[in-house]
């Protein structure tokens, strides 16, 4: 049995026209080709929609398919090209070069260089700071970008002059080469390398005095980015339509915006979370207090328990950063440090001694050592 239902998959039913099949292609093909759908599981999906077409588009293969369920016969064993199935006259590949021609690029650029075709895609690197990647900030950037040319407008010829069909191709773009081989003649189309595929020539007294007949040009070019609140450092986003100029009117690329966030002195970040390293006395983390610590949102108050041991974490709700595209905010986390003095004052030293004797401890003659062990208790 074949291991997906084809005509499921197409979304048509079983007795379906060819026009039918070939309409609930084009529509799908056309939505999941991984070129245009960069989701999770598109390129899974085309290739399940493209050898369904594969198959219900050829008679023979349509009829094994309906009385046996495999587009191979009665010796198959499930559906016909599982590899991804791109090739095969009567297949998807074919039928999807015309789709994506309407597209701008894809398959059948490849077939004919005068179809549109989508300029290619630009990244840029942007250093933000620790804070402005936590609140989103507005900015402008600007960068170098290939675009039409604003004199001929991406035509490549002097104002009232035109191109004229190219001599060496006759237009089609495309020229025939033949070469002898151990089979004989051999005959391949190959780009017409004098016009490079448009079928078109322009004289080089009619060419463009700004772009050169290459119907674009290099721009400095500036765009208002909004950086989005809670983007962390290595995250990217896209910027539509803002990379390089198409061919033959295609649209323009895309601009990938990678963040770099540099560190903070104060914070850590993990996700959503904040970390922050906070000291304390021994008196405050013996007799407990009510101390100031430092937010992404401002200062705010933390009561330290009396007896609260060295490396103790509080957490503060809601005090981290906005979930990205989101509702809500992560926690901050207060690690403690209990500071042990290494100098003291007379007063401090006969209190502490004080202490110790109050405690049981005895401390006479071996006074480092005490501070050691006072040390390592606030520490375990």
């Amino acid at each position: 049995m074949a291991q997906q239902d084809y005509y499921e998959t197409l979304g048509v039913s079983r007795d379906a026209s060819d026009k039918e099949i070939k309409r609930a292609f084009r529509k799908l093909a056309a939505k999941y080709h991984p070129d245009v759908n960069r989701s999770e599981g598109a390129e899974e999906k085309f290739k399940e929609i493209n050898e369904a077409y594969e198959t219900l588009s050829d008679p023979q293969k349509k009829a094994n398919y309906d009385q046996y369920g495999s587009a191979e016969g009665p010796q198959g064993f499930g559906g016909f090209g599982g590899q991804g199935g791109f090739g095969g006259a009567q297949g998807g590949y074919s039928d999807f070069a015309d789709i994506f021609g309407d597209l701008f690029g894809g398959g059948r650029a490849r077939r004919d260089p005068m179809a549109p075709q989508a300029g290619k895609d630009l990244q840029y690197t942007m250093t933000i700071d620790f804070m402005d990647a936590i609140f989103g900030k507005e900015t402008q950037i600007k960068y170098n970008r290939d675009t039409a040319c604003d004199v001929c407008h991406g035509d490549g010829t002097k104002p009232g002059k035109s191109a004229h069909t190219c001599a060496q191709c006759g237009g089609s773009g495309f020229v025939i080469t033949q070469q002898r081989t151990m089979m004989g003649m051999m005959q391949s189309q190959q780009i017409c390398p004098t016009c490079h595929g448009t079928g078109k020539e322009i004289n080089p007294a009619d060419r463009c005095d700004k772009c050169h007949g290459e119907g674009h040009v290099q721009e400095r070019h500036e765009v208002k980015v909004k950086i989005p609140a809670g983007v962390d450092d290595g995250q990217q986003m896209r910027l539509q339509g803002q990379g390089e100029v198409g061919k033959n009117g295609g649209p323009y690329g895309d601009l990938y915006i990678i963040f770099n966030v540099t560190p903070s002195r104060d914070f850590t970040r993990e996700g959503t979370n904040i970390y922050v390293d906070q000291p304390i006395s021994i008196a405050q983390a013996t007799l407990g207090d009510k101390i100031k610590v430092k937010t992404v949102h401002g200062e705010v108050d933390l009561n330290i328990p009396a007896g609260t041991q060295g490396e103790t974490n509080f957490r503060l709700r809601g005090k981290g950063v906005p979930v990205l595209n989101g509702n809500g905010n992560g926690d901050e986390f207060v690690k403690v440090h209990v500071e042990i003095p290494k100098k003291l004052n007379k007063r401090q030293e006969e209190a502490m001694m004080a202490f110790a004797q109050a405690s049981g401890d005895q401390v006479d003659g071996v006074k480092n050592g005490f501070w050691e062990k006072l040390k390592d208790a606030f520490e375990d």
